[in-house]
């Protein structure tokens, strides 16, 4: 028996749109990473980037448990010493939407430079138009 590899040329993508409407956060973003890795697919393998590309639609419309549309709250450094900033939650709902779910991806992804090139293939949108018509995507169930 020999296990097989698949090359870079053998990796298809699909497209998949995923509605954010009504969805939990965390269970929602856990969905979507595993679909980006491809740990959907038979032939994964941790260390290639055969995932699909998912545009999410209707990421104002995500929906948060307990008290963290009051008390979350997301840190970020500017590189320079005293550079902390600190966002609410609720400020970056109503500024920008589609950065929460893309944090919440980011952060179930590896954290190097495979990571960073799956993240590539997230599409996130606030309303519920895209420009990824042509693409044909399959609609995911979550």
């Amino acid at each position: 028996m020999k296990t097989k590899t698949l090359k870079i040329s053998e990796i298809n993508k699909n497209w998949w749109i995923a509605d954010a409407e009504n969805k939990t956060l965390g269970r929602f973003a856990s969905k979507i990473a595993q679909v980006l890795r491809g740990k959907h697919k038979v032939n994964f393998a941790p260390h290639m980037d055969m995932g699909d590309c998912v545009v999410v639609v209707n990421a104002e419309k995500v929906r948060v448990t307990g008290k963290k549309e009051s008390d979350k709250t997301y840190f970020r450094h500017t590189g320079y010493p005293g550079g902390g900033k600190v966002v609410h939650f609720s400020h970056l709902r109503r500024t920008h939407p589609e950065r929460i779910l893309e944090n919440a991806v980011k952060g179930m992804l590896p954290h190097n430079r495979l990571g960073r090139r799956i993240m590539r293939h997230l599409k996130v949108y606030a309303g519920a138009d895209h420009p990824h018509i042509a693409q044909k995507p399959q609609v995911l169930e979550i």
